[in-house]
């Protein structure tokens, strides 16, 4: 079948790989001039098949308050008359429950399990190389509150199968020997040893690459119009440059998702969140980190990429904007120099993405009332981490074959 892949993002191009691989044609039409140059360009770099929970979750309301007022924040809110804004917010509360909580991190683990697999089988095919590290995530809490809180995390990775060991500061100084020099900031931590780093956009670069030599074309350069639908069926897409007639598109086009399928009828719960980077570069490696260490008391991780530390993090609420505030930067640059002053943050580059979020935490994979239409979106922070395995499950479906996990309940007809 002729599919249209719309997003060269990490998402997309995984997609693009696995759709060629199970023998159809494919096109990739982004607008930028090459893969990942958006919100996959400079993320954070871990690969968090462990440590993956959903935003959403008991006691955010009281936390998101608190942190409103913090010099640091987390969690940055510019409110502004815009209806999804307010409408995703309200769904987002509506998931801050025990049982809600549960069950959407019960899905996204059996998605990042499997991703974890479909990576580790991509890699051993291809040879491909992006910095990559297997050394796990610790992440570290700074208070005795923060540690007792971890434990319906641990409850749901045990519930799920999935590795961890609970650690005190001993333990986290031998996971990742530079916290030496800052023991007394560290109360314990939460290891995660199936975790991975590594550069998102060398990977999707080298993948698109093997995927070209599948077949795929790209069509760089190409605004995205529209959808040509007729009689309840996707017929192709309307560009910029012209119409590109197709059996099966998928939309892999993160927070601009939404605004594609709308006038569809598709409401799709997907809004932009944005989060920022720091990449630095590293000058002691004496005290830096080895892997990626998440840094609980500002929702900041700290990878481990080569001969460069990339700082990422925070969650910014303010729509469709990508400017780049000195106040964030300050963040950045205060969690790392904190726990790891081994690099230069004078010297670092500053980065801003908007994250695909939907309320609940998971994406939304799967078919849609639109015959031939289908969505790869919403990972929000976790894109990079649930690439590989969304990409094999889409792939799965397209083709008209039996997904290897059970994918019902990632597509868009959970939300009714």
């Amino acid at each position: 079948m002729k599919v249209i892949v719309l997003g060269a993002g990490i998402v997309g191009v995984t997609s693009a790989y696995q759709l060629a691989k199970a023998g159809h044609e494919v096109t990739v039409v982004d607008r930028q001039p090459g893969p990942a140059l958006e919100t996959s360009f400079a993320n954070a770099g871990e690969v968090s098949f462990g440590y993956c929970s959903p935003w959403a979750a008991p006691g955010i309301p009281m936390k998101a308050v608190k942190w409103l007022f913090m010099r640091h924040a987390p969690l940055i809110l510019r409110p502004k008359v815009d209806a999804a804004m307010l409408l995703w917010m309200a769904r987002m509360l509506r998931n801050c429950t025990s049982a809600r909580y549960a069950l959407n991190k019960s899905r996204m683990l059996r998605l990042a399990d499997y991703s974890r697999i479909s990576l580790t089988a991509l890699r051993e095919e291809t040879g491909i190389s992006y910095d990559e590290r297997m050394q796990g995530t610790l992440q570290l809490f700074r208070t005795e509150a923060q540690l007792d809180a971890s434990a319906k995390d641990v409850k749901a990775l045990a519930a799920d199968g999935i590795p961890y060991e609970v650690l005190d500061p001993e333990g986290c100084i031998r996971v990742e020997p530079a916290l030496g020099h800052v023991r007394e900031r560290i109360a314990g931590g939460l290891l995660t040893p199936k975790d991975e780093t590594g550069d998102c956009f060398k990977f999707a670069n080298a993948l698109a690459g093997k995927a070209g030599a599948l077949g795929v074309r790209f069509a760089w350069n190409t605004e995205v119009k529209g959808l040509d639908v007729e009689a309840g069926r996707v017929r192709g897409v309307r560009t910029g440059t012209g119409r590109l007639p197709a059996d099966v598109v998928v939309v892999a086009l993160g927070s601009y998702s939404p605004l594609l399928v709308r006038p569809f009828g598709i409401r799709l719960p997907v809004y932009p969140v944005k989060g920022y980077s720091l990449t630095i570069p590293i000058t002691d490696a004496a005290r830096a980190p080895e892997s990626t260490v998440m840094d609980e008391t500002y929702k900041i991780a700290i990878t481990r990429l080569g001969s460069r530390i990339r700082v990422g993090g925070m969650a910014e609420i303010s729509g469709y904007t990508n400017d780049l505030g000195k106040a964030r930067r300050h963040t950045l640059e205060h969690s790392v120099m904190d726990l790891f002053p081994g690099g230069d943050a004078s010297a670092g580059t500053f980065w801003s993405g908007l994250r695909p979020m939907t309320p609940d935490g998971t994406p939304v994979i799967g078919p849609t009332k639109v015959a031939g239409l289908f969505l790869n979106t919403g990972h929000g922070t976790l894109g990079w981490t649930m690439s590989c395995g969304s990409a094999r499950l889409v792939a799965d479906l397209v083709s008209g074959r039996a997904p290897e996990i059970d994918a019902t309940d990632l597509a868009i007809a959970r939300y009714g």
